[in-house]
């Protein structure tokens, strides 16, 4: 029996035998870790010093810094461009400004000049033409825009430098015709005082019947006696 079982076991059809290490699970992790980390990195190594050695890392930096170099100057010369925009914008806005603030003070100009003009053709009338002395009413001026109102202006003067002040008042009596018949009517004025020493300017409006007429506009310079020191009629 021990001999059949020795020629068995030596024989072919003998039984096979597996021997094993037993090694623990987490290090045979770590063994495939460092072994997958080892080959990655050779890999790597030798795509870099392949690279190297095809010189293609080297040009492809300095095409990378030559295109940073060339990104820079453009954002240098937008940054710049941007900037001059900015600047003109701003000088064609204040120009602006100043052409409107100009032609505002034009139009205001010319029409202080027409009043001037209109005021010294207005004095030009009313200057004594045939050298009387005393007081005097000059540029009488009377119109009826409206029915029922009336306007007037007129001037009153004392010529020569050194003459006393006058101190008195105005009447206005208008005459016409209302309803066929004639009419006159001494208008109150809503400031009647006169108190100057050379001149005084007077305009004024006043209401009137609206049926009314007006042929004529006199006015009386009273002093402070009651005297009358002037008077002018002005047929309409």
């Amino acid at each position: 029996m021990r001999l059949k079982l020795l020629r068995r076991r030596l024989s072919v059809t003998a039984p096979r035998m597996i021997v094993r290490s037993h090694l623990p699970w987490p290090l045979r992790w770590a063994v495939l870790a460092l072994a997958l980390g080892f080959s990655a990195a050779l890999a790597l190594w030798a795509f870099e010093f392949g690279r190297e050695i095809a010189g293609l890392d080297h040009g492809a930096r300095q095409e990378l810094s030559r295109l940073r170099a060339e990104v820079d100057e453009l954002r240098r010369e937008r940054d710049q461009a941007q900037g001059i925009a900015n600047t003109a914008d701003s000088l064609l806005k204040a120009e602006r400004a100043t052409q409107e603030r100009l032609a505002q003070q034009l139009r205001s100009l010319e029409s202080e000049n027409l009043a001037m003009k209109a005021d010294l053709g207005f004095f030009e009338r009313l200057l004594p033409t045939d050298g009387g002395r005393g007081l005097a009413v000059r540029g009488l001026q009377a119109e009826v825009p409206v029915a029922g109102q009336l306007r007037y202006q007129l001037l009153v003067m004392q010529p020569g430098r050194s003459v006393a002040e006058f101190n008195g008042r105005y009447e206005l009596t208008v005459s016409g015709q209302l309803d066929g018949r004639g009419w006159t009517q001494t208008l109150p004025a809503p400031s009647q005082a006169l108190k100057f020493r050379q001149y005084q300017r007077v305009e004024g409006q006043v209401e009137i019947p609206p049926q009314a007429v007006v042929q004529s506009l006199q006015v009386k310079v009273v002093d402070a006696d009651g005297g009358v020191r002037a008077n002018q009629t002005l047929r309409l």
